[in-house]
């Protein structure tokens, strides 16, 4: 089973646009269900579909499946809640982890986030100068939930 551990962080700083270049990100949930969730992404030219289980601290089960863009394309618009979470990702690399910026469009349009995945849930991480206050167990801030409660009506 594939676990993913992450730490998740508002983002108060301008100086990591310099380090990295953004890939735009086209989401949506297909369920939401009791802390379990069923996600279609489109990154470029690849779709995506994602199981998530229920999270634990920091962590939870998830898996991970290629799938065609066209037929990503169609669930997003067919199938999923509205609206769509648009976001462009920034990955930056800083001693050794990579650090996702998510700068969110549409309706969560003002949000940036910082996500880093861990190896374990105490791992001891350096915090960059531009991260800000630590959300990780905040459910406002999952995606899953700006579909519901977008940040522009918080």
């Amino acid at each position: 089973m594939a676990i993913e551990i992450e730490r998740k962080f508002l983002v108060t700083g301008d100086e990591w646009r310099s380090l990295a270049v953004g890939e735009t990100y086209r989401q949506g949930y297909i369920a939401n269900i009791n802390g379990r969730t069923v996600r279609v992404r489109v990154v470029g030219s690849q779709g995506y579909l994602t199981i998530k289980g229920i999270t634990t601290g920091s962590s939870r089960a998830e898996f991970e499946y290629k799938i065609p863009v066209d037929e990503a394309q169609e669930l997003l618009e067919t199938l999923c809640d509205r609206p769509l979470i648009e976001k462009t990702r920034y990955k930056i690399n800083i001693r050794n982890l990579i650090w996702e910026i998510d700068e969110f469009g549409g309706e969560n349009q003002g949000l940036i986030l910082a996500e880093v995945e861990l190896e374990t849930e105490d791992q001891s991480i350096n915090i960059p100068d531009w991260i800000g206050e630590e959300v990780t167990s905040d459910p406002r801030y999952y995606n899953v939930n700006l579909v519901k409660n977008p940040f522009q009506t918080q």
